[in-house]
């Protein structure tokens, strides 16, 4: 990877709670990075010391090999988009944009050139004297991504870029925020708690839980072969079932009797208790006769989310919880009995020690 923004075993405590634990991550020149995580996870705080804006208790932010750990906010060359915008609106769109190259003592020429170029970047060429009120909130955003990028930084920092917006205009704006940020090319990371949102703008994504890192990747890879069982269970959707890992076999035994190939999620021991985590897209609907000799587990449908072509059906199995599967719309209705087997397509089902994994919520 190409090192261009380092954040370096960042620790940050506030009183006794430790908000980041730990941290380090890699950011190479023109990628763009999700920290993806719950509400109270950390990963604003993270944010804010890439910033500036809170200085860490040990650790490092290193960018182009220049220390700024404790180099002022105003001097990182970081460019910064708040979730509220932060738009002055007494302004026009064109004092908006230009407000940060006054600061670097830009001639009034220059900077209403500066302006109308950075504003036909966003799309926004002609707004200059348009009040900032006379917006809709797709185009306000814009107007601070402008903002963020005249005086050309080399970092450029989202926090919940699109929260305001409502969900239609939100997926619109998305589109149109991960095209400018892509034809700038600017090194970029943002923060959302929107798995979408994660996956749609980021080229890999950092899941944060409790301060700490859990795993960073693309959006294939945290899917498909997630490293932790939170990562596992906040990624998308899946189903958790207790089990005992057959080690020799690669197989993970349910309570029931039935055996469900499985991969380690993370270290386990045979015959260790775990957690199997299978995907809606790895099971399918058997024939319930066929249980025993096909490893399925009997079940009552309870309800159908109709999705077109494929469903969401939700089915209690005989002995042990619900599980959400993923199939045809047509392949059964509420209160059918069925048989619940594990498919040969789809992410294999992973298993976690339910040990190591005892203080993390699914």
């Amino acid at each position: 990877m190409n090192r261009f923004l380092s954040l370096d075993h960042l620790e940050k405590t506030f009183g006794t709670l430790r908000v980041t634990a730990d941290l380090s991550l890699e950011v190479s020149e023109g990628e763009i990075l999700a920290l993806l995580g719950p509400s109270g996870s950390g990963k604003t705080t993270v944010l804010r010391l890439v910033a500036g804006f809170e200085t860490p208790d040990s650790g490092r932010v290193v960018v182009e090999e220049e220390d700024v750990t404790r180099t002022p906010p105003e001097r990182r060359r970081f460019g910064m988009v708040f979730q509220h915008y932060a738009l002055f609106p007494h302004m026009t769109v064109a004092e908006n944009v230009a407000f940060g190259l006054d600061a670097q003592g830009m001639g009034k020429a220059e900077a209403a050139a500066r302006v109308a170029e950075t504003l036909a970047v966003v799309d926004l060429s002609g707004f200059q004297e348009r009040r900032v009120t006379q917006l809709s909130g797709g185009q306000q955003q814009r107007v601070a991504l402008a903002r963020a990028l005249a005086p050309r930084p080399r970092v450029l920092l989202l926090d919940e870029p699109l929260s305001n917006l409502d969900p239609t205009l939100r997926e619109r704006t998305r589109r149109e925020l991960a095209r400018v940020i892509r034809r700038v090319g600017i090194t970029t990371v943002f923060v959302t708690h929107e798995q979408e949102e994660a996956f749609d703008l980021a080229d890999r994504v950092a899941v944060i839980h409790r301060g700490a890192l859990q795993q960073v990747g693309s959006p294939e890879a945290l899917y498909e072969t997630p490293a932790t069982l939170f990562v596992a269970s906040f990624i998308g959707r899946s189903n958790a079932l207790p089990a005992t890992w057959d080690a020799a076999g690669n197989v993970a035994v349910l309570p029931t009797g039935q055996r469900w190939p499985a991969v380690p999620g993370d270290p386990v021991s045979g015959g260790e208790p775990v957690d199997l985590l299978v995907r809606p897209e790895s099971l399918v609907f058997a024939e319930a006769g066929a249980a025993a000799a096909a490893g399925s587990v009997p079940g009552t449908v309870v309800a159908r989310r109709y999705g077109g072509r494929a469903s969401l059906f939700v089915v209690a199995l005989d002995g042990l919880s619900e599980v959400e599967v993923s199939a045809d719309s047509r392949t059964a209705r509420p209160e059918e009995r069925v048989a619940v087997a594990p498919s040969s397509e789809g992410p294999m089902p992973r298993v976690y020690s339910k040990e190591r994994n005892s203080e993390t919520p699914a």
